[in-house]
């Protein structure tokens, strides 16, 4: 039998050979090449195909770009947070030196007002703060941090830039006990400062004080500021106690009930001047007048008589 009786039958005939195919190939990449680069025939074709490629390129590099977005959004979020705390400290931090300088301010206020009464008073004072409240809640009351030690006595006035805010009534070595004006237990002769008119004021025990025992009639008005009238011998005359509130003149005692407001900032915790006691001056008594002697010719006229 001979070879050719092996041949595939024509309709199964296959083309050139795959080595042919790559030379003739390789011949058309390199001709192409030349003369793209020699004569730029290619240039719009690159285009398009650039052009029609472009979807496919950003879709391929949407996840390398979806993914460094999301780093930078969130690198973004953590700095603002930080900055964000970073301001709020800040801040706070701020607002706690304005308060602090707000109250220094406040208080060297306090102090040089407190000063300018004791030169105003010509009186020897001494400067303390109020530590605390008493225990007694049913009493007007506060403890200040000076005592015996400071040579404070019992019964010394105790006041503010604004006026009268109680009185020494118990020592202890390192602190002094104060009731305020406003205790229930607390009585201060004061004035009207703009009549003149004497009254006497008592503690309510509620914060405020009352006017007793004064005529429904008498001249006092509503805004009027009562002054201490310095018969006590305790209080300077002169010193702010309170400002008449309401007046009612419709009780069945014939008495008018008057509410006032103390002028200092009793319920407040602030420094205070301590003044000292004052003692009762004492008028030397009048001499009793000589008399005159009598003569002696009226005398043996007396006897004679």
């Amino acid at each position: 039998m001979s070879i050719a009786g092996h041949q595939p039958p024509p309709f199964f005939k296959r083309g050139p050979a795959p080595l042919v195919q790559l030379v003739v190939l390789v011949s058309i990449s390199l001709t192409l090449l030349v003369v793209d680069l020699r004569l730029r025939y290619l240039d719009v074709l690159r285009q398009v195909v650039a052009v029609a490629l472009t979807p496919v390129q950003v879709a391929a590099n949407s996840p390398v770009d979806m993914a460094s977005a999301l780093g930078r959004y969130f690198a973004q979020v953590d700095a603002l947070q930080a900055e964000n705390a970073r301001l709020k400290r800040t801040e706070v931090e701020a607002a706690n030196r304005l308060l602090r300088q707000q109250y220094l301010e406040e208080e060297n206020t306090r102090l040089r007002a407190l000063l300018d009464m004791r030169e105003r008073l010509h009186s020897e004072g001494l400067v303390a703060d109020i530590v605390y409240g008493s225990r007694d809640v049913f009493s007007r009351r506060v403890i200040i941090d000076r005592g015996m030690q400071d040579r404070i006595a019992a019964g010394s006035p105790v006041v503010d830039e604004r006026g009268v805010v109680g009185q020494v009534t118990r020592l202890y070595p390192l602190q002094a006990e104060v009731t305020l004006i406003t205790d229930k237990d607390q009585a201060i002769p004061a004035q009207v400062a703009r009549t003149g008119q004497r009254v006497v004021l008592f503690g309510a025990g509620n914060g405020q004080l009352e006017v007793r025992f004064l005529a429904a009639n008498a001249d006092v008005q509503v805004g009027d500021a009562l002054v201490t009238s310095g018969l006590d011998g305790v209080f300077l005359p002169g010193l702010p106690v309170a400002q008449v509130e309401a007046i009612n003149r419709e009780g069945a005692s014939g008495f008018a009930q008057i509410i006032c407001a103390p002028a200092a900032a009793v319920e407040a915790r602030g420094t205070v001047l301590v003044l000292g006691r004052r003692l009762p001056e004492l008028q030397p008594a009048p001499e009793a007048p000589a008399e005159a002697p009598k003569k002696k010719g009226a005398r043996s006229r007396a006897a004679q008589g």
